[in-house]
């Protein structure tokens, strides 16, 4: 199931940002706040994929940025990280916006989901992470508005 997310799931997204973290590296530096990580300046909405009752994914859009997306290791195979998406278009299009998003070129399961969903990239490029840490960033973009079914 696919909500909004609530101030109370917040603990639970940590906890399933940290085992994102884990397996697979994303966010990339651990933030020292991940709870305001989560709910960064200029949010707009955020939901949450629930499985047996848990919250097990969540995706936020800031503006015309898409971003924290992120599903438990777990329940991955399921097509919530599809679904989550797909909440987050369809907000972003009744206010006008069409998303973009950013992701390091060596996160190859999310490039394969983005693009396998209609999303294009529009750029890539070099940004410095920190410390002379340089990591390649591909940007995505959106589809255009899906009609309603």
């Amino acid at each position: 199931m696919i909500r909004r997310r609530r101030d109370t799931d917040l603990d639970a997204c940590v906890a399933v940002l940290a085992e994102v973290h884990t397996h697979s590296g994303y966010p990339h530096h651990w933030p020292d706040d991940p709870a305001g990580w989560l709910t960064p300046d200029g949010l707009t909405a955020a939901w949450v994929a629930e499985a047996d009752g848990s919250v097990v994914g969540h995706v936020a859009l800031c503006g015309h940025e898409a971003g924290r997306l992120c599903v438990a290791p777990t329940a991955r195979g399921a097509g919530l990280g599809g679904r989550l998406l797909r909440a987050l278009e369809a907000e972003a299009a009744a206010r006008g916006l069409r998303p973009v998003l950013e992701v390091k070129d060596t996160d190859t399961a999310a490039i394969a989901l983005y693009e396998r969903l209609g999303w294009t990239r529009r750029a890539t490029e070099r940004q410095e992470w920190g410390a002379g840490e340089v990591v390649t960033v591909h940007r995505y973009e959106a589809p255009t508005a899906r009609p309603a079914h």
